[in-house]
């Protein structure tokens, strides 16, 4: 069975993380991805290669495309492209702000090709404002937009990246569903259009509850913690200083969390996660507790008795979970109903049989390194059906296929090659 876009054509233009993921995304659901590359590759063929311009990086978020080498500063170059462009129903692009416009790949050159085309602009931090003029990756964005303040990670008081670039892959993911978007207006209209995405925007999305202020609530704390910032930069402290004026200036947070949290068991770690109150229940069920807070109206954090009766409580609590393995633990709190799993580490779950059960699991064949094992699609659909269309391509592998579907001969081909506008 065909998937849910297959027969849509798409012109990639990107590199890295968020363009090249959004692209896969899209040829999992039946997309023809050509991608188009620099001569020596895009920089992530290049990262930590294992074999010559293969990475694990760049496997990773370019399968099932076709690659196209092109150098787009040769005039060669951009007449393939604009030969193709008739024929694509998409373009994506994630370069820094002023590059497509000079390699003539900017939106109004190529709608005034093909008015039909759904073009994606992806930018770090848009297109307008003070920022606009700078090029940007995941560590920048998270750094501008409070994520690396939110993980709250330091090394010798420095604060570091969080270890998913969450700026980049919710950025292919909104990437993705924003093309789908308008290509669904496109059947309506017969117009295409231009989409603007940028990882600013996907970060703060993420974080929106972080980012979101409650004047009755939050307005007194947020102005006091503002004003206890800019005098803590003005003395010069490290990151976990100032991560101590958060705090401070936050009111007073909870305390006691048995309810939503990893414990320590006999042989590793459960993780729980339990956030109503009929749930919270079953959670002091199955570990024989009470909590009298769930019953009381006068609980209070900010009361000192009450919050020497919560840490009493956690203490009790982490003393009876490690008395037990994991695997002990999950089948008492699945017989209440709690919400529960195991600890684990990524490279543990390749072979899980409940992420191969779900088909979250696929193998392909690449041309240069042979088997290689990878996360499936993440959805499904029952009447069009998502499926892996192949392997990341070799770089340029389809370079000659491409150029003959467009009409060029042998000997153009090998001229091109020879002025290096193809690889």
């Amino acid at each position: 069975m065909p998937g849910p876009l297959a027969g849509v054509r798409v012109l990639e233009f990107t590199e890295i993380i968020a363009g090249p993921f959004a692209g896969m995304l899209l040829s999992d659901m039946g997309a023809d991805i050509i991608k188009v590359e620099p001569p020596e590759g895009e920089p992530w063929r290049l990262f930590a290669q294992f074999v010559p311009t293969e990475s694990r990086t760049y496997i990773s978020l370019n399968r099932g495309k076709r690659s196209l080498t092109l150098d787009l500063s040769k005039p060669g170059a951009r007449d393939i492209v604009h030969r193709l462009v008739p024929d694509m129903d998409v373009a994506i692009i994630n370069y820094r702000p002023d590059v497509a416009e000079k390699l003539a790949i900017d939106y109004e050159t190529l709608s005034a090709i093909n008015p039909r085309l759904v073009y994606c602009d992806n930018t770090a931090f848009g297109r307008r404002g003070p920022q606009a003029h700078r090029p940007g990756y995941d560590i920048i964005v998270q750094g501008a937009t409070g994520v690396m303040a939110t993980e709250g990670k330091s090394l010798d008081g420095v604060p570091v990246i969080n270890a998913i670039p969450v700026a980049d892959y919710s950025t292919g993911i909104m990437m993705a569903w924003a093309v789908c978007a308008a290509l669904f207006v496109r059947e309506r209209t017969g117009r295409g259009q231009k989409i603007e995405t940028t990882l600013l925007g996907s970060a703060l999305a993420v974080q929106n509850v972080h980012f979101q202020v409650v004047e009755s609530v939050d307005g007194e704390w947020r102005q006091r913690f503002l004003d206890r910032l800019a005098q803590a930069r003005a003395e010069g402290p490290d990151y976990d200083e100032l991560r101590k004026f958060l705090i401070a200036a936050r009111p007073v947070q909870a305390v006691g969390n048995i309810y939503y949290r990893a414990f320590r068991t006999k042989d590793s770690y459960l993780v729980v996660g339990a956030l109503s109150t009929p749930l919270r229940r079953q959670v002091c069920a199955a570990l024989g507790v009470e909590d009298k807070r769930l019953d009381s109206p006068d609980w209070s954090p900010a009361d000192p008795a009450w919050r020497q009766y919560a840490t009493e409580l956690v203490e009790r609590v982490e003393a009876l979970i490690v008395q037990r393995t994991t695997d002990e633990w999950l089948a008492i709190l699945d017989e209440q109903g709690v919400p529960a799993g195991p600890f684990k580490f990524t490279q543990e779950l390749i072979d899980d049989p409940q992420v191969v059960a779900n088909e979250l699991q696929v193998s392909v064949e690449h041309p240069l390194a042979g088997t290689v094992k990878m996360v499936g699609p993440p959805l499904q659909m029952s009447e069009t059906p998502l499926a892996v269309q192949g392997p990341s391509p070799a770089l340029g592998q389809h370079t000659d296929e491409i150029l003959a579907s467009l009409g060029y001969s042998g000997e153009q081909i090998a001229s091109m090659r020879e002025a290096g506008a193809i690889k």
